[in-house]
């Protein structure tokens, strides 16, 4: 496991349903990011990934690839990405160390 990110199972089962159900053969891996946006300031993003830049990240989990974007790095260092399955919703939540504010609907964050 990667010192940059980590996954916990129930994500890490997430991705790989994802990856699996993904009729696009250009697909390679999961991609994530940050993006300023959100009442915070920055929020994550996740996208299906394509291709993989000079500086991003690569993490290979049971033959997935979790691609960080190069950008977003230093604002995702010690971050645990969990997926909750609750009963009207379910989602990708990034437990981060470095946020130092978050806003009311946990949508976007903040650090100094």
């Amino acid at each position: 496991m990667s010192d940059l990110i980590k996954i916990t199972d129930s994500a890490r089962a997430r991705i790989q349903k994802l990856m699996t159900s993904s009729d696009d053969k250009s697909v390679i891996g999961i991609q994530i990011g940050v993006k300023n946006a959100g009442c915070s300031g920055m929020s994550y993003t996740m996208d299906y990934a394509k291709e993989i830049k000079p500086h991003d990240e690569v993490l290979e989990i049971n033959d997935i690839k979790i691609i960080i974007d190069s950008t977003a790095v230093m604002f995702l260092v010690g971050t645990e990405l969990d997926y909750k399955d609750a009963k009207l919703e379910s989602t990708f939540v990034f437990n981060n160390p470095n946020a130092t504010s978050t806003c009311g609907c946990g949508e976007s964050f903040a650090v100094n």
